[in-house]
């Protein structure tokens, strides 16, 4: 399903690449990240390298560089892409003014990466929905969890620039994205993949993954969907009719976005059995934390993680049943602080 144009929320190149906007976008980037070298580094001459960008991007003389790469643990192994300091302002400068255009375009149920929006909402909305679907847990409520398989590094440029394309008028906004998107590429695989790392990639992904949520509820007319990234599940009484949209699922990514379903991540169960999502084991009357992500947290508390780090665990915990738990953190952050 394509995005209409809204002239009215269409802007310009200009908007982009203007100084104001760089200098917004660096007051973002900067963020956390002051005591970086390479931040400090370009900061130090910080109006001659704005000014530097600002005329490569007038005169359309700007080329992506290339990228660091490492590993993380988040609980999983993830292959990180590094770009610049002078690329990654940049992606800021993008983001910060295309981002309130298309989230607009995006249905409500998507909460990856958005304002107001996040883990914590997309697990209370499926807590909401499931209710409200089992009538409070009187009547059997199915769930089908699907995950994408490599979703990242099987974005595919030539689609999603076929998406952006319909939404934005401006070539020259067209030129940046391309010279943006195609700065990366999965191993071996040219015109496919984007990096995880490009707070750019964060907005690509959930324009890519808004003409499946658009057919979801337009075309499959699905009434109960959550998604966040590429995590999403479906919520029915109808056993039989969560079974059948399977294939339909499996099609529409295929031809539509060169998208495969994970088949190893994909379930069919009832919420009182137990339903993995989003770091929650999910019941009837409860969600139950997943044991990796338990040990995940006491990892880090036992670390001696800063205060503000040990809040952010403690809300996470606030939403199912977790006193033994926060009572455990609680001692293991007195032993190890």
């Amino acid at each position: 399903m394509k995005i209409r144009r809204r002239e009215n929320l269409v802007h310009t190149y200009g908007d982009i690449i203007s100084l104001e906007n760089l200098c917004l976008a660096w007051e973002e980037f900067i963020i956390g990240k002051k005591r970086k070298a390479d931040v400090i580094k370009f900061g130090g001459n910080l109006m001659d390298n704005i000014v530097e960008l600002h005329s490569d991007l007038v005169n359309r003389a700007y080329c992506h560089g290339g990228y660091k790469s490492f590993y993380i643990t988040d609980p999983k192994r993830r292959h990180i892409h590094k770009a610049s300091v002078r690329d990654r302002l940049l992606h800021h400068a993008v983001y910060r003014v295309l981002y309130p255009f298309f989230d607009k375009t995006f249905i409500a149920d998507s909460y990856s990466c958005r304002d107001e929006k996040g883990v914590h909402k997309a697990l209370d909305r499926f807590k909401q929905i499931a209710r409200k679907v089992s009538k409070n847990n009187s009547r059997t409520c199915w769930v089908l969890k699907c995950d994408i398989k490599k979703f990242f590094a099987s974005i595919d440029h030539e689609i999603l620039l076929s998406i952006l394309r319909e939404c934005i008028a401006d070539k020259n906004i067209i030129w940046l994205l391309q010279n943006i998107i195609e700065s990366f590429y999965t191993e071996n695989k040219i015109g496919v993949g984007l990096p995880l790392g490009n707070l750019t990639s964060q907005l690509f992904s959930n324009v890519y993954m808004n003409r499946f949520d658009q057919w979801v509820k337009h075309a499959l007319k699905a009434k109960h969907y959550v998604r966040y990234a590429d995590d999403f599940v479906f919520i029915s009484e109808d056993k039989d009719y969560l079974k059948n949209i399977i294939p339909q699922i499996q099609e529409f990514l295929q031809t539509n976005l060169k998208l495969s379903l994970h088949p190893d991540k994909l379930f069919l169960k009832t919420v009182a059995s137990g339903m993995d999502f989003l770091g929650w084991v999910h019941f009837a009357n409860y969600p139950v934390l997943r044991t990796k992500t338990k040990q995940r947290i006491f990892n880090s508390v036992r670390k001696s993680i800063s205060e503000e780090s040990l809040q952010s665990y403690l809300g996470v915990l606030q939403h199912g049943n977790a006193v033994k738990i926060k009572a455990q953190i609680d001692i293991e952050h007195w032993l190890y602080q």
